[in-house]
């Protein structure tokens, strides 16, 4: 799994030592060349990684009797708060070291730069023998990881040694059989070494599980979860580790005990990131995590910031981007309670991120079950949603307004949802929301956007089903928006999906009232084929409109 994580090369902060200015011509000179020569041009880069090293290693005003290394995580609860998240974040840097000399190696042996392929191989080698010493000085590794460790150093020995042998000729065919033969090897090394770093992180992530599991110091719990809450912020592989080793069991069982109540919050967040992967929804399943975010959700006694990184979770796990959606079957089951504590929160939110992960929960959950739009429209949703955005502490953002309109257009599937639409003046809102535009260059920022008025589009035109709320859209002057959308790619941001969505809802409102379109409109807008309306806008120049 680290290979995803560490394989591609990066530059490195230290230059490498010069090499010898020349290669030598022929096998037979090089055969002469003088050992002590040869072993004085290889020690500049070993005594360079060693130096580097023990630098590492051994920190000055350690005391005599202390036999602690780098990797070593203290016992103590003080030494519990840093120490741990410090050998991590180590053995990610250091691994990241050694990956970096791994892809700079295939980089050379591509280009058949033999001396550096050699000289990066010895660096390698002295990386890896280094990490591998302090590693096991540190720890009592398992035996599945001991394993690894002596074939991955043997696998970097034989690297280091085959890599010389190519120093001394320059016979083409027998390179280029070394280089496959190097190529083989490499790829081995890179696979063995990623293994043992995936169960290094492994071994450190459960020190901090089992602090989280064992100990009654909210300050030392606090601190593991927040070194967890760090690692998955280096990407989905780091995050199916932790959720191996059991980390959402342990976060939940937190979450379960009143007296950790303060680290609800802190807690909550971190299974948000865990669940990013598979591995972590089915854990939260395991341990039946969903009743627990209803709990929490719909307690009164739950501050805030609890609740809202529980909508956090329920935002992730029912996201449309999963694949696996057993988990959403027991979902189910507690949805009425969610949904209503969900608008709760968005109604009574006090500032923009809690309204933000509220909604979003909701946004996530009108996708995957009618029931959840039924439930939002008793529960007087559309007011709520509405009169959210016309209050800028709570939908102050394009990502939040992204939200509103998606469980508006999701609501607007169903008939009633047309006249409570009317009632709350939804359809100038959604108008102002076809006019959202980025205020920064944020390309983040500009796909909210996008998202925004591709979506507020989408729901007029199942809004306009209804002759009313068609009636009404023409009276705000939608059509001349719309068109304005339609002919302008700089008013939706040359937005494919902007385009199509728009000319939908034309069409939808020229059926009802084909007099609210002129003639040139209608001759290209609506009377051809959508595909062929679409052809002729999405090439049309700036200068057209």
């Amino acid at each position: 799994m680290a290979s995803g994580r560490m394989a591609s090369p990066q530059s490195s902060s230290r230059q490498s030592s010069s090499l010898s200015s020349s290669p030598m011509s022929t096998r037979a000179q090089s055969l002469q060349v003088d050992s002590v020569q040869r072993w004085m041009e290889d020690l500049r880069h070993m005594t360079e990684v060693e130096c580097m090293c023990v630098l590492q290693a051994k920190p000055i005003g350690v005391e005599e009797d202390s036999q602690q290394g780098e990797l070593i995580v203290g016992s103590g609860v003080s030494a519990g708060d840093h120490v741990a998240r410090n050998n991590l974040q180590t053995l990610l840097r250091r691994a990241l070291v050694v990956s970096t000399e791994l892809g700079k190696m295939f980089q050379r042996l591509e280009k058949g730069r033999w001396q550096r392929v050699h000289s990066t191989a010895v660096r390698a080698n002295c990386h890896v023998r280094s990490l591998v010493h302090e590693y096991s000085a540190a720890r009592n590794t398992p035996p599945e990881m001991q394993k690894y460790e002596k074939s991955l150093l043997e696998k970097c020995m034989e690297l280091t040694n085959i890599t010389e042998r190519c120093l001394h000729t320059d016979d083409e065919f027998f390179l280029k059989s070394m280089r496959e033969a190097i190529h083989e090897i490499l790829t081995d090394v890179s696979d063995s070494f990623s293994n043992m770093i995936d169960m290094a992180l492994a071994n450190e992530i459960r020190v901090l599980i089992k602090q989280i599991e064992s100990s009654d110091s909210l300050h030392t719990i606090g601190s593991a979860i927040s070194n967890l809450l760090s690692l998955t912020q280096d990407g989905p592989q780091l995050c199916s580790i932790i959720a191996k080793e059991g980390a959402v069991v342990a976060l939940f069982k937190i979450c379960r005990q009143d007296r950790f109540r303060d680290l609800y919050a802190h807690a909550l967040r971190t299974v948000a990131s865990i669940c990013c992967v598979e591995e972590g929804i089915n854990q939260l399943e395991k341990v039946d995590g969903i009743l627990c975010l209803a709990d929490i959700l719909t307690d009164d006694s739950s501050v805030e910031a609890a609740r809202a990184e529980a909508a956090a979770v329920v935002a992730q796990i029912t996201s449309p981007h999963h694949t696996s959606t057993q988990h959403l079957a027991s979902f189910l089951e507690s949805m009425h309670d969610i949904v209503t504590a969900l608008i709760k929160l968005c109604e009574t939110a006090s500032c923009g991120e809690v309204f933000l992960l509220a909604s979003a929960a909701l946004a996530n959950i009108t996708f995957f079950d009618s029931m959840a739009c039924e439930i939002l429209l008793q529960l007087n949703a559309i007011h709520i949603l509405l009169q959210a955005c016309k209050d800028r502490q709570r939908v102050d953002t394009p990502y939040s307004k992204d939200q509103v309109v998606t469980i508006l257009a999701n609501l607007s599937v169903l008939e009633q949802c047309a006249s409570e639409v009317l009632q709350e003046q939804g359809i100038e809102r959604l108008l102002l929301l076809l006019g959202e535009k980025p205020s920064s260059s944020s390309p983040s920022e500009g796909a909210a956007c996008e998202r925004v008025q591709q979506k507020a589009a989408v729901t007029l035109a199942r809004l306009s089903r209804d002759p009313d709320v068609a009636q009404t859209a023409i009276q705000l002057k939608a059509v001349p928006r719309l068109i304005e959308l339609c002919r302008s790619p700089t008013e939706r941001n040359n937005s494919d999906s902007v385009l199509v969505a728009c000319l939908a809802a034309l069409r939808r409102l020229a059926a009802g009232c084909p007099d609210s379109i002129e003639a040139a409109d209608h001759q290209q807008l609506i009377k051809p084929r959508l595909v062929d309306s679409f052809l002729l806008c999405s090439n049309m120049e700036e200068s057209f409109v």
